[in-house]
C-alpha cells in the first residue's frame, strides 16, 4: 500500500468551500501513480514499452468532505489482478477519519488500445504487490 499526503488548496474546492467531488479521481489517480512508481513501474517506462493503463471503470463514496488546507492522505493498493487488468482501491483520509473510499479498473492495453497480457515482469511485479 502507497500513502501520498495532499493539502488541499483553494482551486480544489466548490462555491461550499469543500473539495469538489470529481476532484477525488484526480487524488485517485495521484496515489496511484505513486503506488506505480514505488513498486517499480513509472507510468512513463511502461508507455515507452508501447503499454497504457486506461481506466475502464470508476466508484467513488463520499463519506465526509475535506476542505481547504486540509492535509489528505491518499492510501492506495492493488486489490485484484487478471490476466490483462488491474484493480485499485483507494482510501482519502484526514486526521485519521475516513472521508472517501473508491476504486478504478485498469485494462493493460497496447497503442492501439487493443487489451493485452501482461509482460512476465510486470506481472510478477504486481501480484507481490497485491493486497486484498
Amino acid at each position: 500500500m502507497n500513502s501520498l499526503k495532499v493539502r488541499i488548496a483553494y482551486a480544489d474546492t466548490d462555491q461550499m468551500g469543500m473539495v469538489y467531488y470529481a476532484n477525488y479521481l484526480t487524488f485517485f489517480e495521484r496515489g496511484r501513480t505513486e503506488l506505480l512508481r514505488e513498486i517499480g513501474l513509472e507510468y512513463k517506462a511502461i508507455e515507452d514499452r508501447g503499454f497504457y493503463f486506461p481506466v475502464i471503470h470508476a466508484e467513488c463514496k463520499y463519506l465526509a468532505p475535506a476542505k481547504y488546507d486540509d492535509i489528505i492522505e491518499i492510501e492506495t493498493k492493488i486489490s485484484e489482478i487478471t490476466a490483462a487488468s488491474i484493480t485499485c482501491y483507494y482510501e482519502v483520509k484526514c486526521k485519521g477519519k475516513l472521508l472517501v473510499i473508491g476504486k478504478t479498473k485498469h485494462p493493460f492495453v497496447n497503442k492501439d488500445l487493443k487489451p493485452v497480457r501482461f509482460p512476465k515482469d510486470i506481472r510478477e511485479t504486481l501480484e507481490k504487490n497485491l493486497e486484498k
